[in-house]
């Protein structure tokens, strides 16, 4: 498969090939491993250190913002561009040049041929290969099948990314690289491509994405790789990752839901907006504490730590477009 690629400034050209099918075993090494990557651009450090590791069968979410060195590291892991520093390990061998083989990717800017329909660039992509999907279960599993007679310029954004996430699967890939899949999409179309990765992850393929999307990634991520200016800086499941960073929750309440004085509540608070705000360990716990204060709580909002809390505890700043 060959998709054009642009970034930095620099178009880039993937080679892939046929796909070779290794069977998931107990005990086997990680499908992808890196080690104290680094990558410099002139004098500008875009990767500083990043190591991480991926097992059979999972996905794992590089989050962070712009700047953080994803999508570099995202082009080193698929041998786009070499590392300056580091190691990579596929099945915990050194990649070889049936590497490129054996992955399918979807890159985040990606051009086709506007004059062709869906059907032909499937056709002719399918072409390419001594062993491809089979296009018929391809069509189906990407929801194309209204679309193939469509030119590919006419396609919305959630159709092309379908359509992309297509040909990043025709060469049967079992590891697969999506950077920024949903960027653009509307709620509909960004909650269908979804749906569509997790049957690809449920059939036993390996997935390594890039997001901004704090929801996307506790929706898809089994792993999560939080980065920021280069490095990786925390690394853990969504669910621990909460545990370990933001613990407790926070309660908000009108001022005029409280009739004693606020000093006399035995949890912090702080005022904003005509609005108090708890912070408490147990959310059973702080209620049951409110009801017997006779604190009216008909009109109580509880937050619960996510993933954007996470970032924001660690770096201090925001997820940025």
């Amino acid at each position: 498969m060959i998709l054009w690629h642009k970034g930095k400034d620099v178009l880039f050209s993937t080679i892939l090939t046929r796909h070779f099918t290794i069977p998931c075993k107990e005990n086997m090494p990680p499908v992808l491993e890196v080690t104290h990557l680094k990558k410099m651009y002139r004098q500008t450090e875009a990767v500083a250190d990043v190591s991480f590791s991926v097992q059979e069968g999972l996905c794992l979410g590089l989050l962070g913002p712009n700047g953080a060195g994803k999508t570099t590291t995202m082009e080193m892991a698929e041998d786009i561009i070499q590392p300056n520093e580091g190691e990579i390990f596929y099945r915990g061998q050194p990649r070889t040049s049936s590497f490129r083989e054996e992955i399918g990717i979807q890159f985040q800017h990606t051009s086709l041929l506007n004059f062709l329909s869906v059907e032909e660039t499937l056709q002719t992509f399918h072409k390419l290969y001594r062993e491809s999907e089979n296009l018929n279960l391809l069509i189906q599993r990407c929801e194309l099948q209204p679309l193939l007679k469509r030119r590919n310029d006419k396609l919305s954004g959630g159709q092309l990314q379908r359509l992309m996430l297509a040909l990043a699967l025709i060469n049967k890939p079992r590891l697969v690289f999506l950077d920024e899949p949903s960027t653009g999409l509307d709620p509909q179309s960004r909650r269908n491509l979804w749906e569509i990765v997790l049957r690809i992850k449920e059939e036993g393929k390996t997935i390594i994405l890039t997001t901004h999307s704090m929801e996307e990634a506790e929706y898809l991520c089994d792993k999560i790789a939080i980065m920021d200016q280069g490095r990786v800086i925390a690394w853990d499941s969504p669910k621990q990752l909460i545990k370990t960073h933001c613990q407790g929750a926070a309660i908000t309440l009108p001022r005029t839901a409280f009739r004693l004085d606020l000093d006399r509540l035995p949890f912090s608070w702080k005022q904003k907006d005509g609005q108090i705000i708890l912070e408490i360990d147990q959310i059973h716990e702080g209620l049951s504490v409110l009801l017997n204060l006779d604190v009216d709580i008909s009109e109580m909002s509880i937050h619960t730590p996510n993933l954007e809390d996470v970032f924001i505890h660690l770096t201090g700043k925001q997820l940025r477009d």
